[in-house]
């Protein structure tokens, strides 16, 4: 990918919902996409759950394994996005097994032995009717740094309904304001971040 090439995302869209279902974490990954894109960057959707993503934490795991077409899109991105609901507190199991499947990268090195994804940006969205998305992000930072991901300033935007509520994200009238200023603050400084890692790369080893 040359450097004049436009930046691409592609979004993981982990709800427990196949499409075409409506799915809250799809619209707010949606959003994000739609806000990259006042900044030049062109944008996929993939909802995990439409495809057949083995359990294991190699890039292949083997007959009938689609993560590796899906890992063959995130190569093709310069911006990561992880769209994940809220259940019990936690990021959904399908968020959960892309994590263990990207672990697969540290094992696929550059000529310094750096993991391929190094120089990719990575931010997360995360929807829920119940509390428990600032550790569903610190969780995913967590695990998407490790694996080689660099995380933008303000890398997040979330949505919790009210105590105890039963609204989705997708339900709502009109996104509140507070959601869509942290939204555009994320694609803003994802792109940035993109495009200064792919003008000034990390030093080799």
């Amino acid at each position: 990918m040359t450097e004049t090439s436009p930046l691409r995302a592609l979004a993981l869209v982990c709800s427990l919902k196949a499409s075409p279902a409506p799915s809250s974490s799809d619209l707010i990954a949606r959003q994000v996409l739609a806000e990259l894109a006042k900044h030049g960057v062109a944008g996929d959707v993939v909802r995990v759950a439409d495809h057949d993503v083995k359990p294991g934490v190699e890039v292949d795991m083997g007959e009938g394994d689609q993560w590796p077409a899906i890992r063959e899109q995130m190569m093709a991105a310069d911006i990561l996005i992880v769209s994940t609901p809220t259940w019990v507190g936690h990021m959904s199991s399908i968020a959960q097994r892309v994590l263990e499947r990207l672990d697969g990268e540290l094992s696929e090195t550059d000529d310094s032995g750096r993991p391929k994804v190094t120089g990719k940006v990575a931010v997360v969205s995360v929807v829920g009717n119940e509390d428990g998305a600032h550790k569903i992000i610190a969780d995913l930072f967590q695990g998407l740094n490790d694996i080689g991901f660099t995380i933008p300033a303000q890398g997040a935007t979330y949505w919790n309904d009210q105590a105890m509520g039963g609204t989705d994200y997708l339900d709502l009238d009109e996104t509140p304001e507070a959601v869509a200023s942290t939204t555009a603050t994320l694609a803003e400084n994802a792109a940035h971040l993109a495009r200064a890692l792919r003008s000034t790369p990390y030093p080799g080893a």
